[in-house]
């Protein structure tokens, strides 16, 4: 039996000039994306865990506007073998809960004989890393974060390297489960034929009512969180040089660290 792995992508945008809608969320329309890095590193695992199996296929999926198919095209020119979309107007605005939500049921619909599902552990254009989690629990599917790499895969279990703070682990995973990694600055290069399948592929573009979605559950009314204000950060910073013997370069540096205390400064 096939074994059938999901990679869930995002299209992030790869640009400084960020424009913001009146919800305060990032208007993408219009901008040059890119594959989201940690996303690039799910589907490098998931073909990773396919050599290790005989007969496994990788399928992407993306949730976002129509310009998203070009992040699942170059997806399927690294090695996916095939690719959705998630496209309605009633998914837009979607918090990390709601778009939890929206992936959950793609599955729940489209893949409900799912073994493995893999994530970035988070987007660079958000940096929440609530999503993997929330979709494992509406799934109640087991999860490992912070995955570094995969050791071993086969039918019913996995082993994979997870990375904490304080400690690097081995653990053992049954399936279905979801795997959400780390992994950032990595590259595949695909090959000619991986472009030319890329090409010729048809992307299956999924709406609301395809996925049996809940529109109360997606968009702003699934979002309880919103995102009240959003902005570029202003980072100013000021310097002294300090000149003089030992002894009173510490004593201007302890003056000038009692200064900044007094005027909580950075």
């Amino acid at each position: 039996m096939t074994f059938k792995i999901i990679v869930f992508i995002k299209q992030v945008p790869d640009t400084d000039d960020i424009k913001w809608t009146e919800h305060n969320t990032i208007q993408r329309d219009g901008l040059e994306s890119v594959i989201n890095p940690y996303d690039i590193g799910a589907i490098q695992l998931a073909k990773n865990a396919k050599f290790l199996l005989k007969d496994c296929e990788i399928t992407a999926v993306s949730m976002g506007p129509l310009q998203a198919q070009d992040a699942l095209k170059e997806a399927l020119a690294m090695g996916c073998d095939k690719a959705f979309l998630l496209c309605d107007k009633k998914f837009a605005g979607s918090d990390t809960l709601a778009t939890a939500y929206v992936l959950s049921q793609f599955i729940k619909t489209q893949y409900n004989n799912a073994d493995l599902i893999i994530c970035g552990y988070q987007a660079v254009d958000g940096d929440t890393a609530q999503t993997p989690s929330g979709l494992a629990q509406k799934l109640d599917f087991p999860q490992i974060t912070n995955v570094t790499a995969l050791k071993e895969i086969n039918s019913e279990y996995s082993v994979w390297f997870k990375s904490t703070e304080y400690y690097n682990q081995q653990i053992k995973i049954t399936h279905p489960a979801v795997i959400s990694t780390t992994i950032k600055d990595t590259e595949i290069m695909p090959g000619i034929n991986g472009y030319i399948k890329a090409q010729n592929a048809d992307i299956t573009i999924l709406s609301a009512d395809d996925i049996q979605a809940d529109i109360s559950k997606t968009g702003f009314s699934g979002s309880p969180t919103q995102v009240k204000k959003a902005f570029r950060p202003s980072i100013e910073r000021c310097s002294e040089l300090i000149n003089g013997t030992n002894d009173n370069a510490v004593e201007c540096i302890l003056t000038l660290i009692k200064k900044c205390k007094e005027q909580d400064c950075d």
